[in-house]
């Protein structure tokens, strides 16, 4: 059984228009530097194997050098 997430939270209210106000949170997970290293590679991977698919799927002009 995985552990659930704890989660650092972030709350701004941000004045808007006449007498409006907004408010954002931002909540971010709490992670060991192990797991956040793994979600980088994992999210590094995931976008090179995107852009490499459209790369060699397109030719362009500026392509040709690599």
């Amino acid at each position: 059984m995985q552990n659930a997430l704890e989660y650092k939270s972030e709350i701004k209210t941000i004045p808007f228009g006449e007498g409006k106000t907004i408010i954002i949170e931002n909540n971010t997970p709490i992670l060991t530097q192990k797991e956040r290293e793994r979600r980088k590679r994992e999210i590094e991977q995931r976008l090179f194997d995107v852009f490499s698919k459209y790369r060699s799927g397109t030719r362009t002009a500026s392509s040709r050098f690599y």
